[in-house]
C-alpha cells in the first residue's frame, strides 16, 4: 500500500509530517554534534574485546580439557563471531564510524568474518534495503527472494517449500547473505556496467573456508577434527542468532509493506514514516542489545542507519516519545513473541491468499506499549 493508505498515517496533517521531520532531523543533528572520544573509545574497546574473546575461545577449544572445554570454547567462539558480525561488521559497514577517519575502522576497508563480501553487502543492504525498506519488488531483503512475507507478493507453488527454506536459510544465513549480495551486484552491473562480482566473491569464500575449515584446524595438529567441529558449530550458532535478529526486525506483526508507487512522490517525512512503520524492535537489556548489534532498535536503525549503534538506545527514547506525541505505533515486544509472529507470517504466506487468515495486527492499530509511561525503552 501507499504510505498515505496506512491507518497510522491518515490522521497526520501535512503540518504534522513536517513537524515530525524537523524533530527527527534534530535528533540526527544532536547526535552528530555530540560524537567524540567516548564513542571512538567504545568501538575500539569492542573490537579489542572481541579479538581477545576469539583468541580465548580458540585456546579453550585447542586445550585437552574434554567435552566441557570444547563446549565452552565453541560457545565463546560463536559469541565472538556474533559480536564481530553484528556489533562491529554490520555497523562499521554502514559507515557509522567513518566520522573517526580511522583507516581500519571504516566502511571502505573493513572486511567482516563471514562468507560474503562487505562491499557487495553494502550495496544490497545499505542501498537496496535501507533506502527502499519493505517496498515489494524493490527491497530484495523482503523475504530474501526465497520467502513470501506479504499477501501482496505474488504466490507461486514453490512457496509451499517456505517452511523448509526458512529452516535452511537460518542454518546457512551467512551463505544466503553472500549470494544475496552477489545477485545485487550483478543487477547493479547490468545497470551501470562493470564487474558482476563473481570472482571477488569466490576469492572471499576461498579465504573464509580455508581459514575456518583448513588452516585453523590444521594448526591444531591431532585435534584437527575437534577444531573443525567447533568452527563449524560456532558458524551455525552465529548464523542462527543473526537470522533471528534480522527476522524479528522486519517480519513480525506491525511491520508494514508498501507498493512501488510510494516512491513516485515520497517526501523526506514520508520516507521517515515508511522506515518507522516498516520496522520492528524487540525488548533487550544491555547485554542482549550489544549481542544483537543494537538491532533490537531496528526502528531507530532504519531512521538513522549511519549513526553509531551505541547511541541507538538513547535515540530510541526520543523516537518513542515522538510516537506518543504524533499517535504513531511503535512496534516492539519480547524477542520470542516477535520471532513467533515472523515465523507465523512465513508459514501463512507459504499458502495462496485464499487459504491464509489475515489476523495480524495492522500497523495502524494502537500498540499499548507505546503509551505506557512506566515502560523503559529496551527493558519493558
Amino acid at each position: 500500500m501507499a504510505i498515505t493508505d496506512v491507518a497510522a498515517y491518515a490522521h497526520l496533517s501535512e503540518a504534522d509530517v513536517e513537524g515530525l521531520t524537523r524533530e527527527l532531523d534534530a535528533i540526527r543533528a544532536d547526535v552528530e554534534a555530540s560524537l567524540g572520544a567516548r564513542d571512538a573509545a567504545y568501538i575500539r574497546r569492542t573490537i579489542g574485546a572481541q579479538r581477545v574473546l576469539d583468541v580465548a575461545a580458540r585456546i579453550l577449544i585447542h586445550r585437552p580439557w574434554g567435552t566441557a572445554g570444547l563446549v565452552l570454547g565453541t560457545v565463546a567462539l560463536a559469541t565472538a563471531k556474533s559480536i564481530e558480525n553484528m556489533e562491529i561488521g554490520h555497523n562499521v559497514g554502514h559507515g557509522q564510524w567513518d566520522w573517526m577517519n580511522d583507516p581500519e575502522i571504516h566502511s571502505n576497508t573493513w572486511e567482516w568474518d563471514m562468507a560474503g563480501l562487505s562491499s557487495q553487502w553494502q550495496y544490497s543492504h545499505n542501498y537496496k534495503h535501507h533506502v527502499f525498506n519493505n517496498i515489494i519488488g524493490v527491497d530484495d531483503d523482503l523475504g530474501f527472494g526465497v520467502l513470501r512475507v506479504s499477501p501482496d507478493q505474488e504466490w507461486s507453488p514453490d512457496h509451499l517449500a517456505a517452511p523448509l527454506r526458512n529452516v535452511f536459510l537460518a542454518l546457512i544465513f551467512e551463505w544466503g547473505i553472500a549470494l544475496h549480495g552477489l545477485h545485487a551486484s550483478r543487477d547493479r552491473a547490468l545497470l551501470v556496467g562493470g564487474s558482476k562480482g563473481g570472482r571477488e566473491l569466490l576469492a572471499k569464500v576461498a579465504r573464509q573456508v580455508s581459514k575456518d575449515y583448513m588452516v585453523l584446524p590444521a594448526l591444531s595438529g591431532r585435534r584437527f577434527l575437534r577444531t573443525l567441529a567447533a568452527n563449524a558449530t560456532a558458524n551455525v550458532l552465529r548464523n542462527l542468532w543473526a537470522y533471528v535478529v534480522i527476522f524479528c526486525g522486519h517480519f513480525p506483526d506491525g511491520a508494514e509493506k508498501f507498493e512501488p508507487a510510494v516512491l513516485e512522490s515520497e517526501s523526506r517525512g514520508e520516507w521517515y514514516l515508511r522506515q518507522m512503520l516498516g520496522s520492528a524492535n524487540f525488548h533487550a537489556g544491555t547485554a542482549m542489545g550489544f549481542m544483537s548489534g543494537n538491532l533490537c532498535y531496528q526502528i531507530e536503525h532504519h531512521l538513522f542507519p549511519d549513526l553509531p549503534s551505541n547511541r541507538l538506545r538513547q535515540i530510541a527514547q526520543r523516537v518513542r516519545a515522538l510516537c506518543v506525541k504524533y499517535d504513531l505505533p511503535y512496534t516492539t515486544g519480547p524477542l520470542p513473541r516477535q520471532y513467533l509472529q515472523a515465523f507465523r507470517v512465513i508459514h501463512r504466506y507459504a499458502l495462496p491468499n485464499r487459504f491464509s487468515s489475515h489476523t495480524t495486527m495492522h500497523p495502524g492499530a494502537r500498540n499499548p506499549e507505546v503509551h505506557d509511561p512506566g515502560c523503559i525503552v529496551g527493558e519493558c
